[in-house]
């Protein structure tokens, strides 16, 4: 028997394998959010263009104001969008947040230390600072600086910092392609036959839907292709289809080795595949292999049956993989740490995920059921914990958490 693989080694091998897809969409930057940049963003202006008032109030020169309660005449008003006039010495100009500062001025006062008076002067109440409530020009942005490089997976803050330089269209990777089918005789669709009529043995598929929300999270275009049947041909049929315009067939059960388990042999007929045993729980088995087709091949991932080591496997392994395929530079997920409200006397030889989430007092409580076919886990809880082979948790140890925003998004 192989020894178990641990999960680092196969997420390094799996990712070894995912070539970024040639081929780049120009999308507006209105509809770029959770798209991964093709090309760098590189800004043609500074940001702010030009030294700004970070406040509504005066603008005035230092010099003179050299005591609290100096009164200056008001020889001009600036509004955001407009430009002043040079700074006459001895004066001030009435200032709005955002614009531009006048030539001459080296200081802003906030209105709340000024005291207009009714024959067109203003009392200034505070000896200003030298660059005080002045954005300068550049201080966000420099011309030329690479703001959001290639590989960077937008967010709605870049995309307001992309049009904040003027980009109305961004350069993307391509949406992935992505094949979806389940194979099991077992399964059946909800709606299709209702509960009291299900037949002994028979249970709904879940793992179709959770699968597809998350590869349209990541921005694949999904194709259904429903439930295979457990016979090999059909199996067959099903992948030689698939291959042939998608990128990547990701399938659900059949990839043991038990005698209805066709999808092994069958991905083995037209191609090459893995059976991989990896050091995870839930979710040890997976399978990844190629299925030739005319200008390259379809990457095929085949995910364990049962709905929670689906779910899981799918978002530390397949999830990373969609991420490297569209190019992007950060496809790990963020762990942080945080307090075990609960125990975990028993160690494991394999690398656990526990169902957890965050109670009132910011700790971790543990769902109490851990079974890889209780999807209510997954409901339930709010993310995992990274459980280190061989260790056990006491109430009070830090552990490492991974949210499921993170492994969802």
């Amino acid at each position: 028997m192989k020894p178990l693989k641990p999960l680092d080694e196969a997420l390094a091998e799996l990712l070894g394998h995912a070539t970024p897809l040639t081929g780049v969409d120009t999308v507006t930057t209105f509809d770029a959010d959770g798209r991964v940049l093709a090309q760098d963003c590189i800004s043609a202006l500074h940001v702010p263009p030009q030294d700004n008032s970070s406040m509504d109030g005066y603008a005035v020169r230092c010099a003179d104001v050299a005591a609290a309660g100096a009164l200056l005449p008001v020889s001009q008003r600036i509004a955001a969008g407009s430009a002043g006039e040079p700074l006459q010495p001895g004066t001030a100009a009435r200032i709005f947040t955002g614009a531009p500062v006048p030539a001459g001025a080296d200081a802003i006062l906030m209105q709340e230390d000024c005291e207009a008076q009714g024959d067109g002067r203003v009392r200034i109440n505070a000896v200003p600072q030298p660059g005080q409530w002045i954005r300068r020009a550049g201080e966000d942005i420099t011309r030329g600086a690479v703001v959001l490089p290639a590989g960077t997976r937008l967010t709605p803050a870049e995309l307001g910092l992309a049009a904040s330089i003027g980009l109305h269209q961004l350069q993307v990777a391509r949406r992935p392609r992505v094949a979806l089918f389940s194979t099991g005789d077992e399964l059946v669709m909800p709606g299709d036959v209702p509960p009291e009529q299900m037949r002994p043995g028979a249970i709904y598929n879940s793992n179709r839907f959770f699968l597809r929300a998350m590869l349209q999270r990541l921005g694949c275009e999904v194709t259904d292709f429903g439930i295979v049947p457990d016979r090999r041909d059909a199996t067959i049929e099903a992948l030689r289809a698939a291959s042939s315009a998608h990128d990547l067939i990701l399938t659900s059960g059949g990839v043991s080795v038990g005698e209805e388990d066709h999808v092994k042999p069958a991905v083995q007929a037209l191609g090459t595949l893995d059976l991989w045993q990896i050091a995870m729980k839930p979710g040890k088995p997976f399978a990844y292999g190629q299925i030739p087709r005319d200008g390259g091949a379809a990457h095929f991932i085949g995910l364990p049956g049962n709905p929670v080591s689906s779910f899981l496997t799918f978002a530390l392994l397949v999830r990373p993989f969609v991420l490297r395929l569209q190019g992007a530079s950060v496809v790990a997920p963020q762990t942080i740490a945080a307090r075990a409200d609960f125990i975990w006397p028993k160690a494991d030889k394999r690398r656990e995920f526990l169902r957890v989430r965050h109670n009132a007092t910011g700790g971790l409580d543990l769902f109490n059921n851990q079974s890889s076919g209780v999807l209510t886990s997954a409901a339930w809880g709010d993310g995992v914990v990274d459980n280190p082979a061989g260790q056990t948790i006491a109430a009070g140890d830090t552990v490492r958490f991974i949210a499921f925003s993170e492994l969802l998004s």
